[in-house]
């Protein structure tokens, strides 16, 4: 599949997801496409939640794929290609461990450094297209209160970066992942994606509708479920729990 590495800057939109999807539907996105933004007015992230960033310092991309076949039989492994693939990139800046908080958020030790939100669009039962937008405070020191134990790559390493040409370098790695990945990766992704996992072996805090409970994280299968154990093993589809932290 042959990818048009194009990289859009914009300065002020409402979502780049939204933008993405938008471009999608009117059938003028090409696989590969990216769209970088210097303000979000309405940025979105997982759960329906907003992502809340200061202009101009940090990342806040969308890329259009078109996932290719290997991934149709297990569509997550699509997002854990995504998530290790960005997991890698920004673990080489930082002096911490960056860790994969299950599904796809990026946290080092308490502290969420980024996310990854994947919307896809069908046509009937055929998985045609996915955007995927990626968050990742760069530069920003000051957060509002809204957010909880978020921090950034400058608050980590105590330098400034270009958050525009560490997107385009993000862009590129994802572009070759996306490209280079065979199903007979599939082991490998998912043992890579489990050892980053966050809280693994650890006892953690979940909620279920209105029960609190505690249970130790295990890993996560390749069809996306997370495991856990406690008086009897547990798996849970996204969605169906939250993380109480």
């Amino acid at each position: 599949m042959k990818s048009l590495s194009i990289f859009h800057y914009l300065n002020t939109t409402d979502s780049t997801n939204n933008y993405a999807m938008r471009l999608v539907h009117e059938g003028l996105a090409k696989h590969g496409m990216a769209w970088f933004a210097n303000d979000q007015t309405a940025g979105k992230g997982q759960r329906g939640k907003k992502w809340i960033s200061k202009p101009g310092e940090n990342i806040m991309m969308s890329i259009a794929f078109n996932p290719p076949k290997a991934f149709l039989a297990a569509p997550f492994l699509f997002n854990a290609l995504i998530t290790v693939t960005c997991r890698h990139f920004f673990d080489k800046l930082i002096p911490e461990d960056l860790k994969i908080k299950w599904p796809n958020d990026l946290w080092v030790g308490d502290r969420k450094a980024g996310g990854i939100l994947i919307e896809n669009k069908y046509q009937g039962s055929d998985w045609n297209w996915s955007v995927v937008g990626i968050g990742f405070n760069v530069n920003q020191l000051e957060f509002s209160s809204q957010l909880k134990n978020p921090v950034s790559l400058q608050q980590l390493t105590g330098k400034s970066y270009d958050a525009v040409q560490l997107a385009r370098e993000l862009h590129l790695m994802l572009l070759a992942a996306i490209e280079g990945f065979e199903i007979s990766h599939r082991m490998q992704l998912m043992k890579t994606y489990n050892t980053h996992l966050f809280r693994r072996d650890e006892m953690a805090r979940f909620r279920k509708k209105n029960m609190l409970f505690d249970s130790k994280v295990m890993e996560v299968n390749d069809q996306g479920q997370l495991l856990t154990e406690d008086a009897i093993p547990r798996h849970f589809d996204f969605g169906e729990i939250e993380w109480v932290l």
